[in-house]
């Protein structure tokens, strides 16, 4: 809100992530401890071009084309790195994130219990409803 303020113009999602790796790696540098124990995956459009970012508890930053975290994320990233490619088209890139989700997943996946999520290029973000969510399951299963 203040850099909108500030600068009269959104944030970019570069410079977000890059603020909030430092204030994660300032707490781990002045504490000697990580209180922020979780990756966080940030997703969005700069400058009309998607992009991925995971900021790790120490407070390092990367940017991704597709990537995971938790749990089993090094089998996801093995599958993504299989199947992800620039030209992926959006129907086989959330069969292919279902996908992912569903092989480290405990339980039965459906609409209920999971929630997809979609940036358009033009940065406008919305969810899936969970019958929507319920047929792409039911294609890949």
């Amino acid at each position: 809100m203040a850099y909108g303020m500030t600068y009269n113009e959104p944030i970019l999602l570069t410079n977000l992530c890059r603020n909030v790796a430092a204030t994660v790696q300032e707490y781990t540098q002045s504490g000697g401890v990580r209180p922020f124990g979780i990756s966080l995956l940030v997703g969005g459009v700069d400058d009309g071009v998607p992009a991925l970012y995971q900021i790790d508890p120490s407070g390092a930053y990367y940017e991704w084309k597709a990537t995971a975290v938790g749990k089993n994320a090094k089998s996801a990233k093995a599958f993504l790195e299989k199947r992800y490619n620039d030209k992926i088209e959006m129907e086989d890139a959330i069969h292919t994130a279902l996908l992912t989700l569903k092989d480290g997943y405990e339980g039965v996946m459906n609409g209920k219990n999971i929630e997809v999520g979609i940036i358009e290029i033009g940065g406008e973000f919305h969810k899936l409803s969970p019958s929507q969510i319920d047929d792409y399951l039911a294609v890949i299963e």
